[in-house]
């Protein structure tokens, strides 16, 4: 049985971790780290898991935890990882870090967005983990750096069209809109119940961080920088993200051809569902688990694609992703212990 730490696991990431690694066949969680909630049980925290786990939340140091687990995921802020990273690697441990901190390889661009880095050693050998690009990579990794949520959706959604080379990469638009589970568990007035109900606006507009994440894991597609313009937006739900992405097309094609394309590209991922020609993504089609519906159309008019893409957050945008990553780094089935019926109504 493989023994888990999750670093940081206080906020929604973690304790989602800890529900899908509780019923992990083949992983037991041994560590909750969290200051604030040092000494207490986990469900009085998170009632979910009144009668399911005796674990209580403790103070510990990196060294307390790398005693405890063979693997550990860091479910800190950004600029928290990169701090603890180094010495659980040093201690032979693998990690899964669910932060920004590993996710860009040019160590200026990090610093440009996000603040000093303290641990650029690591980010050559970082591995992004988006398994249904990286499967080989993240499989012979000792640090992966779990992407996020708004770039999964793109990335998955673009990635046939752009290593086909069908589409101009200078015309990307990544329309997307998010639940609330996204900003997190601490308190912030817009995201407070009467700030978010019956609302839906845009924020970070043109300067939100996901979008050099994007901007190069497209560019590796593509094999040529790519530019991006994003706009997220803020959605009154629990759950689940909506990305709606268009591009000009070098050439003319059908949604039909296109949809074939796709169904090649994913064969044999399971966590990718194509919508048949017609059909679209539902965010309610994908809460709880970690699949990433996909469905294409075309604008013959305009030579325009319009790919829409589907996933939870915190479920493929996060944590289920993230325990997939554990399971390839481990040798473990990809699906043990994510493989969920989404949940509905």
């Amino acid at each position: 049985m493989l023994k888990v730490g999750i670093y940081g696991a206080s906020g929604y990431t973690g304790q989602e971790l800890l529900r899908l690694l509780l019923r992990h066949p083949r992983a037991e969680v041994v560590a909750l780290t969290s200051r604030q909630h040092k000494g207490t049980p986990v469900h009085h925290i998170y009632p979910v898991f009144r009668g399911l786990t005796d674990l209580r939340y403790i103070d510990a140091s990196a060294e307390d935890v790398a005693d405890l687990a063979d693997f550990v995921f860091l479910a800190v802020p950004h600029g928290e990882a990169m701090e603890v990273a180094p010495f659980f690697l040093e201690a032979g441990k693998k990690v899964v870090d669910l932060s920004a901190d590993f996710r860009l390889r040019d160590h200026a661009l990090y610093e440009k967005w996000y603040g000093k880095h303290k641990a650029p050693e690591l980010l050559g050998e970082s591995v992004y983990g988006l398994p249904e690009l990286y499967l080989e990579e993240i499989k012979r990794a000792r640090l992966v750096a779990n992407p996020g949520c708004y770039p999964t959706s793109v990335i998955l959604g673009l990635a046939p069209l752009l290593k086909g080379g069908l589409i101009d990469g200078d015309t990307v638009i990544a329309d997307s809109k998010s639940g609330v589970s996204g900003a997190g568990r601490d308190t912030k007035v817009g995201s407070l119940f009467c700030e978010v109900n019956e609302g839906f606006k845009p924020y970070n507009v043109f300067k939100h961080r996901h979008g050099p994440e994007m901007e190069q894991e497209l560019g590796a597609l593509a094999g040529r920088p790519i530019s991006l313009s994003f706009t997220p937006h803020l959605l009154p739900l629990d759950r689940g993200i909506l990305s709606s992405v268009y591009a000009t097309l070098y050439d003319a094609t059908t949604a039909s051809d296109l949809l074939d394309l796709y169904l090649d590209f994913y064969e044999g991922e399971k966590f990718v569902r194509v919508c048949r020609e017609g059909s679209y993504p539902d965010v309610a089609a994908v809460r709880g688990s970690n699949y990433c519906d996909i469905g294409i159309t075309v604008d013959g008019r305009l030579r325009r694609v319009v790919v829409f893409s589907a996933i939870d957050n915190l479920f493929k945008g996060a944590s289920g992703q993230a325990v997939q990553n554990m399971n390839l780094m481990c040798g473990f089935r990809e699906d043990e212990g994510i493989d969920l019926v989404p949940l509905f109504p």
